[in-house]
């Protein structure tokens, strides 16, 4: 275990670098949206995910390369807000109209604190004031990492307000199980058979829809490239009605690399993103450039913009409530 400073932000704040270690994982992990910057498994030489060496890139690049999105991830349409009779705008941070993982300035771009670091895990948290990108409530977020027997990435989530808010947290890695310039050789399995309908904006419509005989059915092991060369992926899978217990939800591997990553967790839905709008060109670990389809996102996580639509499972929380998510990467080979 070391913690070491990776950089500093442009206000001056000093951005620290964790690394840790446990079964059969190494990850290093960034003070800075709780990236998770880099990831091996032991006997695998290339990095299970896609990050950069600098600072400077994640603020140039964004797209929450390894973050941890909220206090909403997702997107809520409008950016409106409607609590306890009470009208919010949000910060509307994409396409000019809607709200994108919290706003432009969500905790997936701020410095957290390291309150404790082991040697096989990381606890950090902050506060993300009231009125803050529009949302009410002083909101406190705590997130431990750990890695754990059997090469499994955990990670808690929990969360308290003193007013009522949102809470939907979505951790944002972008995951490469071979190392090759695109994950379209990838083989992906979800235990999903609806998922939710969105407009040309990527908003959800309110309708939830069959996987069978779309390019979204992967109730079957199916190689990622076959549905991307119909639409791209950037999708809710509803896993559930409601959070529950910890279960397998999906399934991501390399025939290449032999590598798999089964995704565990409480949530209800997990958003599945292809990169498709990764940038080309940019610079990634192990001097690798990275590029379109680069990685692969597998986001548990509450429906998105659920405050919109009174049939899905709530992102509403309360004083005196405690939000909770339990999420784990476990990664194998052979």
């Amino acid at each position: 275990m070391t913690v070491e400073q990776f950089g500093v932000m442009p206000d001056g704040t000093p951005v620290k670098r964790a690394t840790i270690s446990g079964g059969g994982l190494t990850a290093k992990i960034l003070s800075y949206g709780t990236i998770i910057q880099d990831l091996r498994l032991e006997g695998h030489d290339k990095a299970l995910v896609r990050g950069f060496e600098k600072l400077e890139d994640y603020l140039t690049y964004g797209s929450h390369f390894g973050a941890t999105a909220g206090r909403v991830g997702n997107r809520i349409r409008d950016g409106h807000l409607e609590l306890d009779g009470k009208t919010y705008q949000l910060d509307t941070n994409f396409l000019g109209k809607h709200t994108l993982h919290g706003g432009k300035k969500g905790m997936g771009v701020q410095v957290w604190a390291f309150d404790k670091v082991e040697d096989n895990a990381v606890h950090m948290s902050i506060t993300l004031p009231d009125g803050e990108m529009g949302f009410p409530g002083n909101l406190t977020i705590k997130i431990v990492y750990s890695l754990l027997d059997g090469g499994v990435l955990d990670m808690v989530m929990t969360a308290e307000t003193d007013a009522t808010t949102l809470c939907n947290l979505a951790h944002h890695s972008y995951f490469t199980l071979d190392g090759d310039p695109t994950i379209l050789d990838h083989v992906l399995q979800v235990e999903a058979d609806r998922y939710l309908e969105v407009n040309g904006e990527l908003i959800p419509t309110g309708k939830l829809l069959s996987v069978e005989g779309s390019s979204l059915d992967f109730r079957a092991p199916k190689r990622v490239g076959d549905a991307t060369s119909v639409v791209p992926i950037d999708n809710n899978f509803c896993l559930e009605d409601a959070a529950g217990a910890l279960r397998r939800v999906a399934t991501l591997s390399s025939p290449k690399s032999g590598i798999s990553m089964e995704v565990t967790t409480t949530e209800p839905g997990v958003q599945a993103y292809d990169g498709v709008n990764m940038k080309e060109g940019m610079p990634g670990l192990d001097g690798c450039v990275m590029g379109k389809h680069g990685g692969f996102c597998l986001e548990p996580q509450i429906w998105p913009d659920a405050i919109h639509h009174a049939d899905f499972p709530s992102s509403v929380l309360k004083p005196g409530e405690t939000y909770h998510q339990h999420t784990q990467y476990i990664f194998k080979k052979g």
